[in-house]
């Protein structure tokens, strides 16, 4: 089997961040979300390894290079505009040829892993695709399935009036019938092709579309609420490592990273949380289901249940930080005044004074 993963598109949804980053590369407990994919996908047993990239391919292939590191080869195809899933599928044809595939949404997070359904794909012989589905409080944000005891009746892509609470999970496996699929819909009235259209194709023709329910959590971590759930969920798993240091002026409650390099002064951390390499957080209170990435600064503030990217500062903030994704290189400090809260997502390169 191969693996197709899906890094292109313009996540709208995530503006400001990305302007400038690819959602992919998004951390979650300081990790991209990306590298996620790829090691769910070389657990499987997958090591050949299409990633479809758009107008941020040069800061993926910066991050995942050849593979290499997760012991995968990678190669790289190109999709000149995000026209829908089903094309990036149409367009990565040469590299999948007749092998059977997974398709994995790069900014998708499974807690299961896919080891469990590749392997149920390989055993079913007679399947030409394999579809997961969890259960949404909002399915009209989604594609729905809607089932007749283990027969996948219907897929409708985002409808107004949902008849199931069954989301497509970013994660389908196809044979090569897919590709016949594809080259008989037609594009949506968004103007692009759809997965689900293509497998309401393979529906309608009677070629065997199975489906399985998740039992674990799934997070699609297009929207600023989803990445901090998601960065959430990795985090209560983490084990306590310090490989940084810590002063006996400062108290560590939980389960708490703190990487080489880091250093915690005076201040109070509790976790689950984690505090990047060479961090330095002095006289401050980092709280719980919060990343610090790597080189982050955070003096006489309070941050909790956040995502701050690489090389920000955050200074003097008397009142708390939370529920909050601020980008790279960004400056937050207070100059005059006593508001009590803050919500930010702020872009990479934001200089922010609070009043």
């Amino acid at each position: 089997m191969k693996a197709l993963v899906l890094s292109g598109g313009r996540a709208t949804r995530l503006r400001p961040i990305t302007y400038t980053s690819a959602k992919q590369l998004v951390p979650v407990a300081n990790k991209p979300i990306l590298f996620y994919a790829l090691e769910s996908i070389r657990d499987a047993g997958i090591t050949d390894i299409g990633i479809i990239v758009g107008h941020t391919a040069e800061e993926i292939k910066a991050a995942v290079g050849n593979g290499e590191k997760f012991g995968v080869n990678v190669t790289y195809i190109p999709q000149e505009a995000p026209l829908g899933l089903a094309h990036a599928v149409k367009i990565a044809q040469p590299f999948i040829k007749d092998d059977r595939f997974v398709m994995f949404l790069g900014d998708n997070l499974i807690k299961e892993g896919i080891t469990h359904i590749v392997q149920k794909f390989r055993e079913d012989k007679d399947a030409d695709a394999h579809i997961m589905l969890a259960k949404v409080k909002n399915p009209q944000e989604f594609g729905v399935a809607e089932l007749n005891g283990d027969r996948v009746l219907r897929l409708v892509e985002k409808p107004k009036e949902p008849k199931s609470d069954l989301a497509l999970v970013g994660v389908y496996l196809f044979d090569s019938k897919i590709f016949e699929a594809i080259n008989a819909i037609k594009p949506s009235a968004r103007g692009e092709l759809e997965i689900t259209d293509a497998i309401q194709y393979l529906i309608e023709k009677d070629y065997i579309v199975r489906h399985y329910l998740i039992t674990g959590w799934w997070k699609d971590t297009g929207k600023l609420e989803d990445m901090l759930e998601a960065n959430r969920l990795v985090l209560e798993s983490i084990e306590p490592k310090i490989e940084g240091s810590v002063d006996e002026a400062s108290t560590i409650y939980g389960r708490v990273v703190v990487e080489k390099g880091a250093q915690v002064v005076g201040s109070v951390v509790r976790g689950p949380a984690i505090i990047g390499q060479g961090c330095h957080i002095e006289n401050s209170y980092v709280g719980p289901f919060t990343s610090v990435c790597n080189r982050v600064t955070i003096t006489s503030s309070e941050v909790e249940h956040s995502i701050i990217l690489e090389d920000s500062c955050i200074k003097g903030i008397g009142a708390r930080i939370e529920d909050s994704l601020i980008g790279k290189n960004v400056t937050v400090s207070k100059d005059n005044g006593k508001p009590k809260a803050y919500r930010l997502m702020l872009g990479d390169n934001s200089n922010v004074s609070v009043i």
